[in-house]
Order: C-alpha cells, then structure tokens, then sequence
C-alpha cells in the first residue's frame, strides 16, 4: 500500500513520538509498502511556544495538500495534532477522503501545567480534532478507557514495541559509580514531573539523560546530580545497563517508551501507578508501582534482573506495525490495495516545484 503519515514531530526531535513513527515505518518498508511522512522538514517553520528546539510548520496547508495529492495514497494517518496535523485534516475533509489519526500526548494535562489551561476545554479541542477520524489509535487499554470516558469515538488500540536486537542486557564498567545508580531518561520539561525523583533522599547516583526548557533551572537547583544531556537514541543502552533502576516520575504520560526500554536490558522500572506505567509494567516482577515513589525506587532494587527482559520480549515493534496496519482505513472506496515496492519517500525531499 501507499501510506501517508502526516507529522509534526519528526526529526531532529528527540521524543517518544519520533521513535515510535520512525520504527513503524521501518517495518513498513520491510513489509513492501511505500511510505510518505509529511513533516516540517522543507518547510518555513517556527519555534513551539516554550519549546524553542520544537519547530512548527508555518501555514502548510498548500504544501500539504500537493503532496498527499502528489503521492495518491491508499491510507493517510495523521498522527499529531499541530499545523500538520490540522494542514492534512482539511484536506482530507475537503476532498472527501478517510483518514486515520493517533493520540500520543496528552496535551490538556502538558498546557494545564505549563498554562493553567481548563482541561476539558482543551479535551473538547481534541474531541473536535480526532472526531473527524475513521479510526483514533491509542497505545494502552487504560488510555483507551480514559479517553472513552471523555466523550472520544472510534478508539482502537496500536500498542508499542522495542527493538531487542539493540537493547539488551551487557556489561558495563561501573567503577567510580556510588551505587545504586537510578536513571531518569526524557524530557527536562515541567510536564514530566521529573522533581518527583530529583527531591528524594535517595542514597547512591542520580543520573538524569535528556534536554528541556527546565534544564538550565534543575541543573542549579540539583547540584548533586549529574545531568549528562540528550544522548543519541541507539547509545541509550549502554546507560540503562549501568542504571539499578529506571525512575520514570510522569503523571501524564500515555505510555513511555524508556520503560519498555530499560526492561529490555533488564533493568526494573520505579513508577507512579498511572496511565503508562500501568499498562507497562508488571508489578512486582518488571518494576515496582507505587504513590510513594521513594518508596518504589528501593522495592525495584530487589527485583531480580534475569526475568525482567522476558517481559520486554513479548512487545515487538513488528506486532505494533501490524496492529498498525489493521487500524487503517482506505482513503477512498474505490481505491484498491495494492503492494507497492519498498521504498521511503519524504516531504522535504522533494523539489519546491513538486509541492508548490
């Protein structure tokens, strides 16, 4: 099949969103079809209001349009809800064709925090947005049944994966090291409520692994813990595997791919029981869930390493994809499946006049 993936997050950002659209696609390719994403990359971009290395699309709508018209898919998914997102969505409304979209983010909790924004007026944006979809992807059943219950249609679950091949439990040189050693990997944002792990008495190493607009604050704030900044996804392994524990402090998370992550090198989990954590981590066995977090991080250190990767073993980005593909639906009725050739096409590859 040709599919559309319209996005605005893509690279050069560094998040969850990004790895899991880049690990579908991949799958994608292996399997024969053929893949456009839709993204700012090419375009006039601005910055995201407190995210200054977020960049946005500026008015895309005429560049959108000419490249999902340009490229006739089969499929379109809309993955996020920013200018790209609301750039595919009016033409997909304006020309009469089905789209998919996903809920990544839990948005109304991120600007309530940053803004003071009323959640349910920024769930009934997100109502609005997605109504329109022939099918919403969420990624954990807890999720689907908190989104349910704020009034969404139409919810399927797209789970996620992680890439064993590269995340797996090695050696590592732990000299110099004050154990244990608790690691928190994401975001340095207000959002992710990483001061849950940094204020605790925690005997041992913090080390936190990520970039944010809150960086330059904590830094100041937390002296005694090393803040080691973004690191390149694939070289994420070898800190999991010097970490005793996974801290993951987010309350808003829909799912958290770190976790997954870090279970795959055999490193238990210490969470919030919370949307994500919840529907990730198997209590008691995979990491510990636990109000009192402090609490969790020494519980986790008692759980045996050995069995925690077989958990992580079970969620293959393979059985994402194709929990993905089921999920589509045709653009339009009339258009037939068809295999398509491998192959990975991107907006911002292509030429000025292609798309103008």
């Amino acid at each position: 099949m040709r599919i559309v993936i319209a996005t605005d997050a893509w690279t050069p950002q560094v998040n969850g969103v990004v790895n899991t659209l880049m690990a579908t696609r991949e799958r994608l390719l292996r399997l024969g079809h053929e893949v456009l994403i839709v993204s700012a990359q090419g375009m006039r971009t601005f910055s995201c209001p407190t995210y200054p290395e977020i960049r946005l699309a500026c008015r895309p709508n005429r560049q959108v349009a000419a490249a999902i018209d340009a490229f006739a898919p089969d499929c379109i998914h809309i993955a996020t809800e920013g200018p790209i997102g609301l750039a595919a969505r009016r033409h997909c409304l304006r020309r009469d064709l089905r789209f998919t979209t996903s809920y990544h983010t839990r948005f109304p909790e991120y600007i309530r925090a940053r803004f003071m924004l009323p959640l349910g007026l920024a769930y009934r944006w997100l109502r609005w947005f997605h109504g329109a979809s022939s099918a919403v992807m969420v990624s954990t059943p807890a999720l689907m049944q908190g989104l349910a219950q704020r009034g969404f249609g139409k919810l399927v679950l797209w789970g996620r994966g992680v890439d064993t091949a590269c995340f797996k439990p090695e050696a590592c040189d732990h000299a110099g090291i004050e154990r244990p050693l608790y690691l928190y990997v994401g975001r340095l944002a207000v959002e992710k409520n990483i001061e849950a792990f940094l204020q605790m008495g925690l005997p041992g190493t913090k080390w936190v692994i990520g970039d944010g607009p809150q960086r330059e604050q904590l830094e100041k704030r937390y002296p005694s813990v090393h803040f080691l900044g973004a690191r390149a996804h694939d070289s994420l392994a070898h800190y999991y595997n010097c970490a005793d524990v996974l801290v993951f402090p987010s309350l808003t998370d829909t799912f958290g791919l770190v976790m997954l992550e870090a279970m795959a090198c055999g490193v238990p989990v210490a969470a919030f029981p919370v949307t994500g954590p919840l529907d990730v981590v198997e209590q008691g066995k995979t990491g510990v869930l636990d109000q009192d977090l402090e609490r969790a991080c020494f519980d986790a250190l008692r759980l045996p390493r050995e069995h925690i990767r077989q958990h992580a073993l079970r969620h293959s980005w393979e059985a994402s994809t194709q929990q993905f593909l089921r999920n589509l639906r045709p653009a339009a009725k009339s258009r037939p499946a068809t295999a398509f050739p491998p192959s990975v096409l991107h907006l911002g590859d292509m030429s000025e006049s292609s798309v103008a």
